[in-house]
C-alpha cells in the first residue's frame, strides 16, 4: 500500500516544544485541524493515555505516537520534526526523538497493525530518517517522505555495470525456462545498491527477495512480487527455505511449483548461484502429502512476524547470551487446553491490539519475555495469549534428531496434538526449526555466522 496519499504538507511541521506532552499536543492540534469529524480533546486524551501505558520510541531518533478513533478517515498522519530533539522514554533508556510521526486510525480501519509495521520498517533506515532530519526546509522534508512512504528510495540509486552479474542472469533465464520454472526468485542483498536495469527478465514470472527494498533503492515494478523476508546469514541463499515458506503461506508459490533461485554472498554485489528448487520434493516430508502447510486460522503476515523474530532472537540473544524459546501459534483454544502457566501471564489484562505480534512495539517485549521458560501461545490473529507456559500434550508417536531437547519435543507434539504451527530457538546452537504436524524443517541452520 502506498502510504504517502495519507500524507499533506500542512500536516509536517517544525517542533518548537521541549517536552514529549507538549510536543503530541502541538502535533493533535496539527492533525485534526481540518476535520470536523476528530474531536481534537478526544484525540489527545487517547494518545497521552497510550503514551502513558508504553512508549512509542521506535530507535533512530524516531517516535511513533498512534491512536484509534471515531473517524471516517482511513489514516492521517502529522509529522513534527525536532533538530535539538525531544527527550523520549526509549524501551530500554531515555533517548532523543528528532521526528515524531503521529498516526490517527479510524477506529473500524482493519489494516491498521499492518501500517504501523510498514511504517517502522521504513523508519529503521537510519539514512532514510537522516535525510528528513537534515531537509532544509519543510518543503524538502515532505517531498522526501513522500518519496520514501510512496515506495521510492530517498537516496539516488546507483548503476552497476557488472558483465558477470549480466553472464549469470542470461543462464539463470535459459536453465529456467528449460526446466519448465514457474518463476525465477531473485536475492537481492547480494547487493549493496540498486542493481543494474539490464538485471531483469522478460516473459517470467519474476520475485524479489530481500530485507527491505527501500534500503536498496531498488525499482519493484520490474518484479511481479516482493518478498521481504530477515536474514542475519552471509550464506549463499540463506533466506531461502523462509522464502519458499512465506511464499507458499502467501499463495506466491504452489505445491507443485519449481523455482529458480538466483543469489550471491550477501553484500558482495555478485551474483554466483543458480539453484533450481522443486518446492514438492524439497518440502514433502514437512506438508506429508498436504498442501495447506499454515494453520487454517493462521495469517501469513503473523507467521512471517513470529519467524523474524525468532531469527533476531537466534543470532543476537539477550543481552549478550544465547536465548532458547518456542512460539506456538494458531488453533489456540486447544493449545490451551494442553498447556498451564509456570508463571504469572505477562499480557493478561491489555487491549488485543497492544498484545498483537504485528504492533512493531512488541517486538522488544517478546524478546524481553524469551528468557522465562515455557512458550509463547499466539492466536491466529497475531494477539499474544500468555508467555511462559507449559506444553504438555500427550507424546504422540515422532522420532527427533538427536541433540533435540524438551523444547523440540513439546514442539513437535503439539503440532501434532493441534492443528497449531511451533517455532523453536535453540540456545545451544542458535539454530530455527519450525514444526508443522510433528514433522521438523530447519531455518537457520548450526553455524549461521558462516561465510562458506
Amino acid at each position: 500500500m502506498r502510504l504517502d496519499k495519507f500524507f499533506s504538507r500542512s500536516r509536517v511541521v517544525d517542533l518548537r516544544s521541549t517536552t514529549v506532552e507538549d510536543a503530541l499536543r502541538d502535533l493533535v492540534k496539527v492533525a485534526t485541524a481540518r476535520f470536523r469529524d476528530m474531536n481534537r480533546a478526544e484525540v489527545l486524551r487517547h494518545v497521552l493515555e497510550r503514551e502513558s501505558t508504553m512508549t512509542t520510541y521506535l530507535g533512530n531518533g524516531v517516535a511513533l505516537p498512534h491512536v484509534r478513533v471515531r473517524t471516517t478517515r482511513r489514516f492521517v498522519f502529522a509529522v513534527g520534526r525536532s533538530r535539538e530533539g525531544i527527550s523520549y522514554d526509549g524501551a530500554t533508556e531515555p533517548a532523543k526523538a528528532h521526528l515524531i510521526l503521529l498516526l490517527i486510525a479510524g477506529e473500524n480501519t482493519r489494516d491498521y497493525l499492518s501500517v504501523l509495521a510498514s511504517v517502522a520498517r521504513l523508519v529503521r533506515d537510519r539514512d532514510f530518517v537522516n535525510s528528513l532530519v537534515d531537509a532544509p526546509d519543510l518543503n524538502v522534508l515532505f517531498e522526501r517522505l513522500s518519496a520514501g512512504f510512496g515506495g521510492l528510495t530517498a537516496r539516488p540509486a546507483q548503476v552497476r555495470q557488472n558483465r558477470m552479474n549480466r553472464l549469470i542472469f542470461r543462464s539463470a533465464e535459459r536453465i529456467a525456462r528449460g526446466s519448465q520454472c514457474t518463476a525465477i526468485a531473485v536475492f537481492a542483498d547480494t547487493l549493496t545498491s540498486a542493481p543494474d536495469p539490464g538485471l531483469s527478465f522478460k516473459g517470467i514470472r519474476t520475485i524479489l527477495v530481500t530485507q527491505n527494498a527501500a534500503e536498496t533503492g531498488i525499482d519493484t515494478s520490474q518484479y511481479q512480487s516482493v518478498v521481504q523476508v530477515r536474514s542475519f546469514s552471509k550464506r549463499r541463499l540463506a533466506q531461502l527455505r523462509s522464502f519458499v515458506l512465506v511464499s507458499m503461506t502467501r499463495g506466491l508459490i504452489q505445491f507443485n511449483d519449481r523455482i529458480c533461485c538466483v543469489g550471491g554472498l550477501t553484500g558482495s554485489d555478485q551474483f554466483d548461484m543458480v539453484t533450481v528448487v522443486d518446492v514438492q520434493r524439497e518440502f514433502q516430508t514437512l506438508l506429508v502429502d498436504q498442501t495447506d502447510f499454515l494453520p487454517p486460522d493462521v495469517k501469513p503476515e503473523v507467521f512471517e512476524r513470529v519467524l523474524g523474530i525468532a531469527m533476531e532472537l537466534a543470532v543476537e540473544g539477550r543481552e549478550g547470551r544465547p536465548v532458547g524459546c518456542l512460539f506456538v501459534l494458531g488453533d489456540t483454544l486447544k493449545v490451551e487446553k494442553m498447556s498451564k502457566p509456570l508463571v504469572l501471564n505477562p499480557f493478561y489484562g491489555y487491549k488485543e491490539e497492544d498484545r498483537n505480534i504485528l504492533n512493531p512495539f512488541m517486538d522488544e517485549t517478546v524478546k524481553e519475555f524469551s528468557s522465562l521458560d515455557g512458550a509463547f501461545i499466539i492466536r491466529g490473529d497475531g494477539v499474544l495469549i500468555s508467555s511462559g507456559s507449559l506444553i504438555y500434550a500427550p507424546d504422540y508417536l515422532h522420532s527427533l534428531p538427536s541433540g533435540l531437547g524438551s523444547r523440540h519435543a513439546a514442539a513437535a507434539a503439539i503440532s501434532l496434538g493441534t492443528q497449531c504451527i511451533s517455532i523453536v530457538v535453540s540456545s545451544s546452537t542458535g539454530q530455527v526449526t519450525v514444526f508443522r504436524r510433528g514433522v521438523l524443517l530447519p531455518i537457520l541452520e548450526r553455524g549461521v555466522g558462516g561465510s562458506t
